[in-house]
């Protein structure tokens, strides 16, 4: 394993239909460099050396530093299940912002969370000064804290199906979605926006986005992790088609929205021109479709 890495596994906690994956990242090289960072609809829960933040839905690309040194566990949520940590916070007040956990969850619980990660630290110092144990026994914790949040709350079943429509390549329209789910337009409009963040168009729009560019990767057009083995990389008129766009121009443009890169730069098929990007990712999150 070299001296930066990251990793992801299924939670073991937490429930799977709220939570999309628990990660870990370790930059154990001497020199700090730059992620980008794309929108995914998604809300993560995050252990840093800065403590314990909640991160919002990023609206548009940008670039954080990761230092040299730096571990990073966290829980990441699926969009639109944020609420099982927010609670009845709406996830639209987190958008583009990374705010401690006590703002979220209160003063109490998220000291017993910190508590409970010194307790930790100090079981597994020997191991991790030996270099076997960190940020891996940091995601089981929050993953725990995560399961412990699911007596009493109840997920919105009409986001949940919203969500899964908008998911689609062909998305959906917004008064057919509504009168599906028994919602007016702009009750579904609301709902979307308070549990997700973005509004359905928007969403799919992301959604969309993350496919595409998974497929384009891997040959696997689920938007989940990997592809197929010995799957061909396809063409980007390929993927454009089968992601929903009109064209290769309109997958072209909207990478480019949500990236700020072209789809040659963003999948590695092409170097950028000027300096380093880093990985398209959230703080301790996978490329584009790997979560």
């Amino acid at each position: 394993m070299g001296s930066s890495w990251y990793a992801e596994r299924p939670p073991g906690a937490a429930p799977a239909r709220q939570v999309a994956c628990v990660w870990v990242r370790r930059n154990a090289a001497g020199s700090e460099y730059g992620q980008l960072v794309v929108p995914d609809g998604c809300v993560d829960l995050v252990r840093s050396a800065a403590g314990l933040e909640v991160v919002g839905p990023d609206r548009a690309p940008r670039t954080v530093p990761v230092p040299g040194g730096a571990e990073l566990a966290g829980v990441r949520f699926r969009p639109g299940a944020a609420g099982l940590l927010l609670g009845a916070m709406p996830v639209r007040e987190l958008c583009d912002l990374q705010v401690p956990l006590a703002e979220v969850v209160g003063a109490e619980a998220a000291e017993r969370l910190a508590e409970r990660l010194a307790e930790q630290d100090g079981e597994w110092g020997a191991e991790r000064g030996a270099g076997v144990c960190g940020p891996a026994q940091v995601a089981a914790v929050l993953d725990a804290f995560v399961a412990s949040r699911v007596p009493g709350w109840e997920p919105d079943r009409a986001v949940e199906r919203a969500v899964a429509l908008l998911g689609r390549p062909e998305g959906a329209r917004l008064p057919d979605l509504a009168a599906e789910l028994g919602l007016s337009e702009r009750q579904l409009r609301r709902r979307v926006t308070d549990a997700v963040g973005y509004g359905p168009k928007t969403l799919h729009a992301v959604l969309r986005f993350r496919r595409a560019m998974a497929w384009a990767r891997s040959g696997d057009g689920d938007g989940g992790v990997g592809g197929r083995e010995g799957a061909a990389v396809p063409e980007l008129a390929e993927v454009a088609a089968r992601a929903g766009y009109a064209d290769q121009a309109h997958l072209t443009r909207e990478v480019r929205r949500w990236s700020g890169l072209s789809p040659t730069v963003l999948l590695g098929r092409t170097a950028p021109r000027r300096g380093p990007t880093g990985r398209a990712a959230r703080p301790g999150q996978a490329p584009p479709g790997a979560s």
